[in-house]
Formats: C-alpha cells, sequence, structure tokens
C-alpha cells in the first residue's frame, strides 16, 4: 500500500518542467474518452478493468505494461487512453502514457492535444525528454506523444536509446505507471521487438472482426509475455468473465 506521505504528494503534484494545457470535452467525447466525461456511465467498464489490472501489477510489483492488439482498428489506441485516465483517477499512483506507434501515432488525437515534439524526435532528434511531455489537464497523467516516422520504426523501439529510456521511466517515480500504446501485433515486428522490456501486455481484440485463428495467433506471438488479459472491444454480446469488455 502506498504511505499517506506518498499519497499527499501524488495529491498535489505541480508540473514545472512538463507542459500542460485543458483538453476540450467535446474533443474527448467525439474520440469517445470517456473516462475524461463528467460522470459518463459508460466509464464503468473502465473501472472494472482497471481494477482487475492494478490487482495484477501490485501482486507482482510491476510498473510497466503494453496495450497492443492483432490488426489495425481494433480500438487498442482507445483502450489505453482510457484505461490510463482511469488508473491515474484511482489516485494511488501517476501514469505516464507513452504513444509508442510510431507508424500510427494517435494517443495525442484522441485528447485533441497539440504536440509540437514527440516519442520519434526524443529517439532520433535529440529533443530533451522534458520537452515532449504534456500533462493534458488530468491530475497525475503525463503523456508522450508520438510523432510519425518514415525510418524503420522496430529498430528505433529497439534501439539503445529507447532502451535507456524505459529503463529511466521504470526507476524514476516509484509510484508511477507507464502505459505503452503499441502497433498490432500483424503490423509490424515493433510490438514483438518491444515485450521483453515491459512487465505485462493487455490485448484488444475486436469482437466480430477477429477471428479464432487470429486470436490464437496472437496468443502464441505473446507466449512469453505476462498477459493481464483480452479486451473485448465493440462487443454486443455477453462476455465471459475471465475476460474484460466494452461494447460500443
Amino acid at each position: 500500500m502506498i504511505s499517506n506521505a506518498k499519497r499527499q504528494v501524488l495529491d498535489s503534484i505541480q508540473y514545472t518542467k512538463t507542459k500542460t494545457t485543458v483538453i476540450d470535452p467535446e474533443v474527448l467525447r467525439n474520440n469517445r474518452v470517456i473516462m475524461g466525461l463528467y460522470n459518463d456511465p459508460r466509464a464503468d467498464i473502465f473501472r472494472v478493468l482497471r481494477t482487475n489490472v492494478l490487482k495484477q501489477l501490485r501482486e507482482n510489483n510491476w510498473n510497466s505494461f503494453a496495450v497492443t492488439s492483432a490488426t489495425l482498428g481494433a480500438g487498442k489506441t482507445f483502450t489505453a487512453v482510457n484505461l490510463a485516465i482511469a488508473i491515474a483517477m484511482e489516485g494511488n499512483q501517476s501514469v505516464l502514457l507513452v504513444d509508442a506507434d510510431l507508424k500510427r501515432p494517435s494517443v495525442g488525437k484522441h485528447l485533441g492535444l497539440e504536440c509540437e515534439f514527440g516519442l520519434n524526435d526524443y529517439l532520433k532528434m535529440d529533443v530533451s525528454l522534458e520537452d515532449t511531455l504534456i500533462n493534458p489537464g488530468i491530475e497525475r497523467l503525463v503523456v508522450l506523444p508520438g510523432t510519425l516516422s518514415k525510418n524503420n520504426t522496430s529498430e528505433i523501439l529497439s534501439s539503445l536509446r529507447m532502451v535507456s529510456l524505459i529503463e529511466e521511466i521504470k526507476s524514476r517515480y516509484e509510484s508511477r505507471i507507464i502505459i505503452f500504446d503499441l502497433p498490432p501485433l500483424f503490423a509490424a515486428d515493433d510490438a514483438l521487438l518491444f515485450m521483453p522490456y515491459v512487465d505485462a501486455a493487455l490485448l484488444v481484440v475486436e469482437d466480430g472482426k477477429n477471428t479464432a485463428d487470429e486470436l490464437q495467433h496472437s496468443m502464441h506471438i505473446l507466449e512469453q509475455t505476462n498477459l493481464l488479459g483480452l479486451v473485448v472491444n465493440k462487443s454486443k454480446q455477453p462476455i465471459p468473465s475471465y475476460q474484460y469488455g466494452y461494447g460500443y
């Protein structure tokens, strides 16, 4: 459990080096970032997901995990953004959400952020980490947005500079949880190469689109990764209790 002293620090974070902004509720509504909207009843599913994820992280002393999917369009970024806000709102830790999908960065777009620099700029252009980070006006949440890369992204994500960054952000704050939004498993080898550097993964599948063979292949790819669970997105059917799902 977190101490009262640490809880007070988390409750009163003042960002001095990190850029802060205020996100537009209408942008959140249009992008289905329901955790950022006041008293939206649909947010309960992410509170349930948060509870299950945090339980596993705390039991195993983990502080980082990746969110990925089998294919494009399953809703991994939608899940990563809403879950990041939900965990930050829980109040016992801060959250760093990293957009590591360098070919299709969209975390900033989901939140309506104007991002001058991002992860790719830090890794390839020697931009400082402080110049890339943004607090989107949500307590205890910081975003490291992505910027588009036309280079070989798998090599960038497995570079020594990226590995050093992961080690730094995982160890800098004891009460911080880091969430990486990764590319889909079938889109490239980016996610597969990145998995050894995180503690666990959350797999998003699209109900009615991802086939049983795709799910089986995804599980095979992640067989060496600690799997936090499956998020069944866009589900219109009852979801088994061992899965987490959100139908929209």
